[in-house]
């Protein structure tokens, strides 16, 4: 059984994760947005493999710790 410091500590590294999560959609977002402005298709189709990748990537690791039902 976990003790409240167990639960704690899962509360601060889930804090840190959706920190992690918010700081990358925040780049990502201004990234694409300089990408736009400029008219670079070629940077444009980077940071959308870059977004397809870290989603992929985000996606696997949420599966991974989530436990079975």
């Amino acid at each position: 059984m976990a003790t409240l410091d167990d639960v704690q500590a899962d509360v601060t590294a889930q804090t840190t994760v959706v920190a992690s999560a918010v700081t990358l959609l925040q780049g990502l977002s201004a990234q694409l947005a300089a990408a736009i402005a400029s008219g670079d298709l070629t940077k444009i189709q980077a940071i959308k493999d870059g977004i397809d990748a870290n989603t992929t990537t985000l996606a696997n690791a949420v599966a991974a710790n989530t436990p079975a039902a």
